[in-house]
């Protein structure tokens, strides 16, 4: 599973644990599929993908980063001694704003750092932070918008009341009224 853009060999690794929309690959949230190798972790990659193979490679992309274990190591390597260029996507925090995985462990290595937002569910603005519409506690807790929702730091501060407003079902149109009503 090798993509050739613009005269670069690419490949994407997913964490293995992500089997929301397909194993063998990375689906964005609107349904655009790329085909992608899930692995435990990411020590085992050049390996499972051939010596010859990975040395032909340009870019890695890694989705759901936080989830391996190794990528401080993996990056290091690929990076500094083995020449590639990496395009790392994860969460840098849980759903309780603390951290997850190593994903910030890595920003020392990169060149250059993106953090994306998406937009409030409930009103709109930059949402900074998960709000998880669940009362499980465990921290790895893969899901999409059934589990999750992007909010911003005033509805996350008022997380409770955000969850009430999701539970009842409310049409979208009438969310941001609803969540008003709230601050």
């Amino acid at each position: 599973m090798l993509l050739q853009t613009i005269c670069r060999n690419v490949v994407i690794i997913k964490s293995s644990k992500d089997t929301r929309y397909a194993v063998d690959s990375v689906v964005t949230h609107d349904g655009t599929k790329f085909p992608c190798w899930a692995l435990p972790d990411l020590s085992s990659f050049r390996q499972k993908f051939g010596a010859n193979a990975y040395d032909r490679l340009d870019v890695i992309g890694i989705d759901e980063a936080q989830f391996f274990d190794d990528l401080y190591e993996f990056c290091c390597e690929a990076a500094d001694l083995d020449g590639k260029i990496l395009v790392v996507a994860g969460l840098d925090g849980d759903y309780m704003r603390r951290t997850f995985g190593s994903v910030l462990d890595i920003i020392p290595l990169a060149d250059t750092v993106t953090k994306l937002t998406a937009r409030c569910e409930l009103c709109g603005k930059r949402a900074f932070f998960t709000l998880r519409k669940t009362d499980e506690t465990r921290t790895e807790l893969i899901g999409g918008a059934d589990v999750y929702m992007p909010v911003c730091r005033q509805h996350y501060v008022n997380g409770q009341a955000a969850r009430n407003v999701e539970a009842q079902k409310i049409p979208n149109d009438l969310i941001v009224e609803a969540a008003a009503t709230l601050v």
